[in-house]
């Protein structure tokens, strides 16, 4: 695999980085609710714009994929590139590890 591709990453350098990245807009438990952003819990299998309750762009709506590791990483890179017209105010993860370690604790903390 090349040092760009989805790769199994650090879910505890993760946590961290969706404390400081990611939670003042999202939460991943199913009680919590959504924010700014959506609940993330049950991400992963998840078609997006799909949380009940969250009102999404259309664009958001309209991309219809499946959330997974190879789909997160593109998105965590640049998430306006991957779907123009997303309402998500987030500049993306440059660093291949760094989404690789968000996505790891993503997957453990949103099943």
């Amino acid at each position: 695999m090349g040092k760009d591709e989805f790769q199994p990453g650090d879910a505890k350098k993760g946590a961290n980085l969706f404390k400081t990245r990611c939670a003042q807009c999202h939460t991943l438990k199913e009680s919590e609710g959504n924010k700014i952003g959506p609940n993330l819990h049950g991400l992963f299998g998840r078609k997006t714009g799909s949380v009940e309750g969250f009102s999404y762009s259309d664009a958001n709506k309209g991309k219809q994929i499946v959330w997974g590791d190879e789909t997160l990483f593109e998105y965590l890179e640049n998430p306006k590139k991957y779907i123009p017209g997303t309402k998500m105010a987030f500049g993306g993860l440059k660093k291949a590890k760094d989404r690789n370690d968000l996505i790891a604790h993503l997957k453990k903390e949103t099943q």
